[in-house]
């Protein structure tokens, strides 16, 4: 069975993305969905003299094995100053010292969301200009926006993002099953 990895761009213990990610990686049919948190892979800020000091730490490589053995990614990154989280920025670094095009060329679905009218659309737009110099296959992309009024935990409550949801993670599934 194809195992798809869920996860979300924050060490927030009542993280949105991670609530958004699980919910999509679910709508996936056929799949067995692992979902990831970035706190069980917990990891020192990276800097060269930190890498020289201790080597590339055993979390990294963990996480970064975690996306080689999936067949798909579902990603939702958390929107910090417009940019990525600190904690998901950290193990990038990381990881990309282990294999430069650590996505693995995996198809991705990659989301954002937060409580505001934008849905974290500006860290998206970063990730999605710069993960595919570092192997990322980006099949489809989604963005929620004000997810307090948009979710519940019975998923999407507007029928015109539900529906661009379920269209994006059909395209995940395409792609994960060609």
């Amino acid at each position: 069975m194809k195992t798809i990895i869920a996860f979300a761009g924050s060490d927030s213990k009542n993280s949105i993305n991670k609530q958004l990610a699980t919910y999509a990686a679910n709508l996936v049919e056929d799949v067995q969905v692992k979902v990831l948190d970035l706190n069980d892979y917990e990891l020192p800020l990276y800097g060269i003299d930190k890498e020289q000091e201790i080597g590339i730490p055993q979390n990294a490589h963990k996480f970064l094995k975690e996306i080689q053995d999936s067949d798909g990614i579902v990603l939702s990154l958390a929107e910090h100053n417009g940019a990525y989280a600190t904690v998901f920025k950290n193990i990038f670094d990381w990881m990309s010292r282990i294999d430069g095009k650590l996505w693995s060329n995996k198809p991705m679905l990659l989301m954002a969301t937060s409580p505001g009218g934008r849905g974290g659309q500006t860290v998206l737009d970063i990730a999605k200009g710069r993960f595919p110099y570092m192997g990322g296959n980006i099949v489809a992309d989604f963005s929620l926006p004000s997810f307090g009024d948009n979710f519940s935990e019975n998923g999407i409550k507007d029928a015109e993002l539900a529906q661009k949801l379920q269209e994006a993670t059909f395209v995940l599934a395409k792609a994960i099953f060609e």
